[in-house]
């Protein structure tokens, strides 16, 4: 399935996209008319995101069959009828999740991008991921939605990323059994601001520019994931898949996540060995070579980012001037 949270006539619902990904499905309407048809109680679980993924396997078994009920019912040229079904056209598609308790992110997984930037590959490398983490609640946007430059911006950067959302409470969680905890796929672009500088210092030490760094990622509007979630049954192996990002129509970055230096599994262990992973957390997983840093290449406004990850669809967002 691929499902997604979209505005529809002021209102913010769940959906799963039918019709050839050209429809969404209002989960809650069709199970309300499911349950009239069935004379059963309805599922109460088809609220919000959280609320579903929280909900867990028996959530996912319910929607699976309602979904495939109402694809079927679309035929061969798909209608909407403005009710439970809608045209994409017609709805904003939101992030997946919009408002996940968690978005980590990971730097430096993939060696073709560390060496990108003049750095070595080292034992180090290969022996720890390095996780940082961006404010959910500011930086994650939608499909459609503007990437903002404030003022205090000099070099916007784009990093195309396959992003995990997890759809089960862990601590611990053994590599063997992390899969296990994802509920599905989608597409995170960890946009980065190269050049931050707020103030003046004297001189900048290299926890200075580390911090830089890092506050460089948590600009408003810079995570910006989706257009869906494609749930984890439709994409049994996650280090197979490709990915590139183009800036106005030309490619700048395309690998294949079989690169990563630590897989899925991996990182969800590394992570819940620290930190209580729940449902609807995100985890970014790092970005392949070809952002614009390398050529000194940077986002303006009216630019137009597409990240394309095989198996899930495109992520597509323009480029604004923010006044603050």
């Amino acid at each position: 399935m691929k499902l997604t949270t979209f505005v529809c006539k002021g209102e913010q619902l769940l959906g799963a996209m039918v019709g050839k990904n050209k429809i969404v499905a209002d989960l809650a309407a069709a199970e309300k008319l499911a349950a009239q048809r069935e004379k059963r109680a309805a599922n109460v679980f088809y609220g919000d995101m959280l609320s579903f993924l929280n909900a867990g396997n028996k959530a996912m078994a319910a929607a699976r069959k309602l979904v495939s009920a109402v694809d079927d019912s679309l035929g061969e040229e798909p209608k909407a009828d403005g009710k439970v079904t809608h045209l994409l056209t017609k709805v904003r598609l939101k992030a997946p999740v919009p408002n996940p308790a968690k978005l980590f992110c990971l730097a430096g997984n993939y060696q073709d991008h560390i060496e990108e930037g003049g750095g070595r590959i080292s034992a180090q490398d290969r022996e720890t991921p390095r996780v940082f983490m961006k404010p959910p609640t500011t930086t994650v946007i939608g499909q459609e939605d503007h990437i903002l430059i404030p003022p205090v911006a000099r070099a916007i950067d784009w990093e195309g990323e396959l992003a995990v959302v997890i759809g089960r409470k862990g601590k611990g969680i053994a590599s063997k059994d992390a899969l296990k905890h994802v509920a599905g796929y989608t597409i995170m672009n960890d946009v980065s601001e190269r050049q931050l500088q707020i103030k003046e210092r004297t001189k900048s030490r290299p926890k200075d520019e580390w911090f830089d760094w890092l506050n460089g990622k948590w600009l408003d509007t810079f995570a910006p994931i989706g257009p869906w979630m494609v749930t984890a049954d439709e994409i049994k192996n996650p280090q197979d898949l490709d990915i590139s990002t183009f800036v106005n129509g030309s490619r700048k970055q395309h690998n294949n996540t079989g690169q990563m230096l630590y897989y899925v599994a991996d990182i969800i262990a590394y992570i819940s060995a620290i930190i209580t992973l729940e449902a609807g957390d995100i985890i970014s997983t790092g970005t392949v070579s070809g952002v614009g840093a390398t050529t000194g290449t940077f986002l303006k406004a009216g630019d137009r980012v597409e990240i394309e990850i095989s198996k899930i669809g495109v992520l597509k967002n323009n480029v604004a001037a923010s006044k603050n």
